[in-house]
């Protein structure tokens, strides 16, 4: 079974320009602070090299919802690429995509529940100063 003391004591190796914390979930504090969780189970890993690939990835704020998206996606991204290389250092379980995928559906119907238009149901778009806008009901207000 991984040690997880073992496999902070390599990312910490790894990563010297990084903080790592212990804290109740996991998570990321831009720019250099990554908060582990006392969580044991098989996908405790994963967590924590999603959190690594949020600070790898260099892309900590976001203006709209889709941005948002794009950085859960690259954090995953770049968690998965340092997971990869450290499997061949360290035990790892194995790498699980519909976990991923399954994430990322949170943020996908969470941006989706924002951009549905309540008076329509039509998808709205959202302008870079975070305003939503319904391409139906805002071209033909009256």
């Amino acid at each position: 079974m991984l040690n997880k003391n073992n496999l902070l004591e390599a990312l910490q190796k790894n990563y010297p320009d990084l903080h790592f914390i212990s804290g109740k979930r996991f998570s990321f504090r831009p720019p250099k602070t990554i908060v582990v969780s006392p969580d044991e189970s098989e996908r405790a890993p994963m967590l924590l090299f999603h959190e690594l690939g949020h600070a790898l990835s260099n892309k900590y704020t976001y203006q709209t919802a889709t941005e948002r998206l794009k950085i859960e996606v690259a954090a995953w991204k770049e968690g998965k690429k340092a997971y990869l290389e450290f499997t061949k250092k360290i035990s790892l379980p194995s790498w699980d995509d519909e976990y991923v995928e399954d994430s990322l559906d949170t943020y996908r119907d969470w941006l989706h529940s924002q951009s549905k238009c309540k008076k329509c149901g039509l998808t709205m778009y959202q302008s870079s100063d975070k305003t939503w806008f319904c391409p139906f009901c805002d071209q033909f207000k009256t």
